[in-house]
């Protein structure tokens, strides 16, 4: 038996001025390509986990409708996002079309199941590799089941994680890999739409299996550049460092996501510079109080932790560890001003790189449950809007135009080739006088 493993590849935009600007900043086509470049995790996962006497092939697919649709497989599992779940829809019904059952899975799919099971034989909710061998299992028998729900199962034990089939990549082809290393993340943020909808709880996996994996990487690819595909990476602080430690032994240079509670741990951030780490990648969304009031939902900590965010930046960039920060357009209680807050606190913290979206309700998160109540969802079924660079909803003080074009505007700001050599010198002068005293208590 052969399975093909597809994934949806690529960056999504629909609206043209935005991609437009893709070409004119070098800056935001570098990222584009980044984006567009990463393998599926999660697909290779599967494949590491299934039977050796089942034949399995990676591939990615960019243009549903052009793509020349291989014949030999006896099944496909494809992995979706929001944002390319209608593509995937009609790259299934090709499948299915030729007699080739069709799984589909992915956060799109456990977000929205009851479109997705219209659409496949079968759908993955959760988890993949909690349900993964049953549905192998089924295959072989020809008696594959509408739904596989891993939700109903418990979260799957990391330390059973199978080594992913990174030698299915072609390596010419990427020019950095995932490795997961945790799941979960110990805040509730609104909008968020990441892998704690797939499975809450928060598990580590081994630092032995994380360590293997990155050995595999080298081993084929040399001197791959990892990105941690975590939520939130150092959580468990005492892990964390366990897994820093062992990190710097390997050489290897890496970022990864955390919140800015780091900054506070001078310890962490040594080892992280010590074990290679190049960047981390931290949401903080605006930088006033009153747009971030109530968006993490358990103990309000982003809007509580705003008064220290350019502390934060200057305690972990002193140690030579660059800072992107993640702001979001739109939110409730914004307007237009949000624009120059956001860039006015991007160039007086220093901090190196910086990431705009738009604020955007996914279907299954609770901003999305709470904006359909309010009648705020432009369109319910355009999910192709799902992409952080579109708008899907109407804003509560600006109108939807007014937020386009204040986004377009930041974007063109931020992303000039003047501004982005400027935050690049004042890290590197920051990082010099940094060193030149002793470190602020």
């Amino acid at each position: 038996m052969r399975i093909g493993l597809i994934a949806m590849s690529g960056l999504r935009i629909c609206k043209p001025e935005l991609l437009e600007l893709r070409f004119t900043f070098p800056r935001v086509q570098e990222r584009a390509r980044e984006i567009e470049a990463l393998p599926s995790l999660g697909l290779l996962t599967l494949a590491g986990m299934t039977p050796a006497d089942v034949e399995v092939e990676y591939l990615e697919v960019r243009d549903v409708d052009q793509w020349s649709l291989p014949t030999r497989f006896d099944a496909v599992a494809m992995s979706t996002l929001t944002a390319v779940s209608c593509e995937a829809f009609r790259l299934a019904a090709r499948f299915r079309a030729m007699g080739v059952p069709v799984i589909l899975g992915g956060l799109g799919v456990t977000l929205s199941p009851t479109e997705a099971m219209k659409h496949a034989d079968a759908v993955v909710l959760g988890e993949g590799e909690v349900v993964w061998p049953d549905v192998v299992r089924d295959l072989r028998r020809g008696a594959l089941q509408p739904v596989y729900d891993a939700r109903a199962r418990g979260p799957f034990d990391m330390s059973q994680a199978p080594m992913p089939r990174f030698d299915l990549l072609s390596p010419e082809r990427y020019p950095r890999f995932s490795v997961q290393t945790q799941r979960g993340c110990p805040w509730a943020c609104e909008f968020c739409a990441s892998s704690i909808r797939l499975e809450p709880r928060f598990r580590v996996k081994p630092v032995e299996h994380v360590i293997a994996e990155i050995r595999r990487l080298k081993e084929l690819f040399g001197s791959p550049f990892i990105e941690f595909a975590d939520d939130n990476t150092f959580v468990n602080r005492v892990r964390a460092k366990e897994l820093l430690r062992a990190l710097e032994k390997e050489s290897v240079r890496w970022f990864t996501e955390s919140d800015l509670s780091i900054a506070w741990d001078d310890d962490l951030l040594s080892l992280m510079r010590d074990a290679g780490c190049a960047q981390v990648i931290i949401g903080f969304e605006h930088p006033k109080y009153a747009a971030l009031d109530g968006v993490e939902q358990k103990v309000n900590w982003k809007a509580r932790m705003v008064g220290r965010y350019e502390e934060a930046v200057r305690r972990i960039q002193r140690h030579g560890i660059t800072v992107n920060g993640c702001f979001v357009l739109g939110l409730d209680g914004t307007g237009t001003e949000s624009a120059e807050d956001i860039l006015r606190f991007v160039r007086e913290s220093g901090m190196y790189d910086v990431q705009v979206t738009y604020l955007t309700p996914f279907p299954g998160t609770p901003l999305w449950d709470r904006m359909a109540r309010e009648g705020r969802i432009l369109d319910e079924s355009a999910t192709e809007r799902c992409t952080l660079f579109d708008v899907n909803f109407r804003p509560d003080r600006m109108t939807v135009a007014e937020l386009e074009e204040a986004f377009l505007g930041l974007v063109g700001r931020l992303y000039e080739e003047t501004a982005v050599q400027e935050r690049s010198r004042a890290f590197r002068e920051h990082l010099r006088s940094a060193r030149r005293r002793p470190a602020a208590a």
